[in-house]
């Protein structure tokens, strides 16, 4: 840390030293003409002897990340957003002035330079510098060496700095915006609407989980921060949308670790007489488009060390039978509440007051099945209990027309035709609200508008959501949810960091 004061007391007294000589440091309204990545692709194919009978004008800008003086010479690498650039300055070439400011640059200042391309001896492309400008001084050096910062925290807290030096961050994040546009695309194509709903709710609902609250002031009302839009999108199906999709972030007050962020990004989506197995399709054909997108037409990829395919049709189990033959559950845990305790407790799982037999076996099936799902697989027919919102299955009432599809060992997506009955959706709101003030933080709230909607009439429909970050953690071989998520949550910084 020392070094580190150091070194940013000189750049700040050499920046006074600069402004003493009227250089000015943070100037603006300098045109930047070129990208560098044209300007490689443009001039891959030429030859020395053409670039230097060419001699084109370009104006680009970058930040340094090199800087090699050989008498009144200077070799320079700048990098912009795309790509990196070797740039030669020469006295005689800039004048005494412009040439002695470069000689004062230090990595990490952002620069603007002109001039005209040429070769050197290894034959690397390079712009050869005939005006100089300094648009940002660099007061805070550089990782050292530019291997990127190696500290996993300091990492997510100055992503900043990680994306400054890390080629490798900045294609993971152009893969996810281009994942997004692609999944946006997929929709519209097929007659989707896409639209916009509350980020705060006056009720917590559309999925389990614990929201964060805030109050508004000028309604004297507690809000909650958006868990899930699902009552928000249906409420858009009894309106007459008949397909529908938002990308939205969600909150929930919840852990932290590889696979969890308290904020987070979704696609939820809604098709009017559709059925859940109908989203299955529709999902196997949305995977494998976003594959070929992103890994170069290929349908499948490799995930820390697995190779995934996503060529359909993908494997599909019932709950239960993903319980006993994928993770070896004993029959008397699926068949009985107290045979389910049992094996919960062996498994060290703890249990609460206020969870019946499908709460239980959905916490075991978390533990010993959802980590052996590598390849896609869909797991269907839920226990009512964990499913509020879903619609009964016919024959079997105490499960219900639900999937979640899994990948490397997570949940990717969750879907299931929806309850549209609005007496049955009223009862299952009130034992979940019971749920709720027995202590289940995570239980759905009654919501009456809600219901007084489905009394309009919503039309039999299927909804999905899918997780973007972990989607994007997929096809980016990424470990952690952190890697794909450009802020994600961090305690508060230590002293010093």
């Amino acid at each position: 840390m020392e070094d580190l004061n150091i070194v940013v007391r000189e750049r700040l007294e050499k920046a006074a030293e600069l402004e003493r000589q009227d250089v000015a440091l943070y100037p603006n309204g300098y045109e930047v003409a070129d990208r560098i990545k044209y300007l490689l692709a443009n001039s891959a194919a030429k030859k020395a002897e053409e670039l230097e009978a060419d001699q084109t004008a370009y104006t680009i800008a970058g930040r340094v990340l090199s800087v090699r003086s050989f008498g009144k010479s200077i070799f320079m690498h700048i990098v912009d957003s795309d790509a990196k650039i070797q740039i030669y300055v020469q006295k005689n070439l800039l004048g005494e002035p412009s040439y002695s400011l470069a000689r004062r640059i230090d990595i990490g200042d952002i620069i603007r330079v002109g001039g005209s391309l040429f070769r050197t001896k290894t034959d690397e492309l390079t712009l050869a510098v005939k005006d100089f400008v300094l648009l940002t001084k660099n007061l805070r050096p550089l990782p050292e060496k530019f291997h990127g910062l190696k500290d996993i925290e300091l990492r997510y807290r100055q992503r900043y700095v990680d994306l400054m030096v890390n080629e490798q961050v900045r294609e993971t994040f152009r893969k996810r915006a281009r994942i997004i546009s692609s999944i946006r695309g997929f929709f519209t194509e097929r007659d989707f609407l896409e639209v916009e709903t509350p980020m705060m709710h006056a009720i917590a609902g559309g999925a389990a989980a614990k929201p964060f609250k805030t109050h508004h002031n000028a309604l004297d009302m507690d809000l909650y921060l958006r868990i899930a839009p699902e009552l928000y999108l249906k409420r858009l199906l009894v309106g007459g949308f008949e397909r529908v999709f938002e990308v939205n972030r969600n909150f929930r007050n919840e852990g932290v670790s590889t696979k969890h962020n308290p904020e987070f990004t979704m696609v939820e989506f809604y098709q009017a007489y559709a059925t859940y197995r109908d989203l299955m399709g529709l999902t196997e054909e949305l995977f494998a488009q976003l594959c070929r997108e992103v890994n170069e037409g290929k349908t499948s990829l490799e995930y820390q060390g697995d190779v995934i395919d996503f060529c359909a049709p993908w494997a599909r189990y019932t709950f239960l039978e993903a319980l006993t033959t994928i993770g070896d559950v004993p029959q008397e845990a699926v068949e009985s509440l107290e045979g389910a305790v049992h094996c919960a407790r062996s498994l060290g799982i703890g249990i609460e007051r206020f969870e019946g037999h499908g709460k239980l076996l959905t916490k075991i099936f978390d533990l010993v099945v959802e980590p052996r799902l590598v390849q896609p697989t869909f797991i269907y027919q839920y226990p009512l209990e964990v499913s509020p919102l879903s619609r009964k299955t016919q024959g079997a009432p105490e499960f219900v027309d639900r999937f979640e599809l899994f990948i490397a060992g997570r949940e990717m997506a969750n879907a299931f035709s929806e309850l549209n009955d609005p007496r049955d959706q009223r009862e299952r709101f009130e034992l979940q609200l019971a749920a709720f003030q027995a202590g289940d933080e995570e239980a759905h709230q009654m919501d009456d508008d809600y219901i007084r909607a489905l009394e309009y009439g919503m039309p039999p429909a299927a909804g999905e959501g899918i997780g973007i970050d972990r989607l994007v953690m997929l096809f980016t071989d990424s470990p952690s949810i952190r890697d794909v998520i450009l802020f994600p949550q961090m305690r508060p910084e230590k002293k010093g960091l």
